[in-house]
């Protein structure tokens, strides 16, 4: 019996990655790909959608 090949798009460039351990950058295609894509998270370009009832300006408690 055959192994199914699962390939997932690098969230960077779109070149199709095969998804097992022999692509260590996985869901990237490369180095390249993660190191531009986690500058964007740093400069702030990218971010995950908040819910609006907490302003920037609030504090966050820990509980």
């Amino acid at each position: 019996m055959q192994e199914e090949i699962t390939t997932v798009q690098c969230p960077q460039c779109r070149k199709d990655v095969i998804w097992d351990q022999l692509s260590p950058w996985r869901p990237f295609c490369s180095k390249r790909c993660q190191m531009i894509d986690l500058g964007e998270w740093a400069a702030e370009e990218k971010r995950i959608p908040a819910d609006d009832k907490l302003s920037e300006d609030e504090e966050w408690s820990g509980e």
